[in-house]
């Protein structure tokens, strides 16, 4: 898990030694900016049900709705289940992500989606098996809440269309790897992958225009 910045360097230092490709790109951008925001799951995943699919501005929007609809925060698991469709259509969501979130709650409440301090003690493999189980939660959700919440430092979501854009770019290939051969190409990153996946999406913002990069993804 990523506790600190020397966890960052030292995977820095792997991979530049491990992959001279990738050291480029790391030369490059520099010290990697990865970014944890500790949460509970049930909070992380709620916040991804709103995101899926839509920007980050207006998923932000749907989710300050709903803050003000639970008196400026986030409803926790019971609360969420008192909100009927409508209070929720009316925030912006889905009547697919409803079930989401219905589900994610009751889930959470019995005890299939752990708390934080659970999470910490459960393999990357079983938080990915116990929480893919809910409708509209994939891999890559959960992948996106095993590196951005529990900052774990050995994750490759090789089904990421910004991963494997930025393997393409890294490795100077014609076309994109496919998700199996990018988990199988990537082992050697193991086990730093993490600071390498955030690398290859730093590769795809460094093949764009100086005007159109975001400094500030990820």
């Amino acid at each position: 898990m990523i506790k600190s910045s020397s966890d960052i360097e030292q995977g820095m230092w792997f991979l530049e030694k491990t992959d001279q490709d990738l050291a480029k790109i790391i030369d490059k951008e520099g010290p990697c900016r990865l970014k944890i925001d500790r949460k509970t799951p049930y909070d992380a995943l709620l916040q991804a049900i709103a995101g899926q699919q839509l920007h980050a501005n207006a998923a932000n929007a749907i989710l300050n709705r709903l803050k003000l609809a639970n008196s400026g925060a986030l409803p926790d698991p019971k609360t969420l289940l008192k909100l009927n469709p409508d209070q929720l259509r009316d925030c912006g969501f889905s009547f697919r992500k409803i079930d989401s979130l219905y589900a994610l709650a009751m889930a959470t409440l019995d005890g299939i989606v752990p708390s934080y301090e659970e999470a910490l003690t459960l393999s990357d493999q079983d938080l990915i098996d116990r929480i893919t189980v809910l409708p509209g939660i994939g891999r890559w959700t959960v992948e996106m809440f095993l590196i951005f919440t529990l900052g774990r430092m050995d994750i490759m979501p090789k089904d990421d269309f910004g991963i494997r854009e930025g393997w393409r770019i890294c490795k100077n290939l014609a076309l994109q790897p496919k998700p199996k051969q990018l988990e199988i190409a990537t082992r050697i990153w193991s086990p730093f992958r993490t600071i390498g996946a955030w690398y290859l999406w730093r590769a795809v913002e460094q093949s764009k225009p100086l005007n159109k990069r975001n400094p500030l993804t990820l």
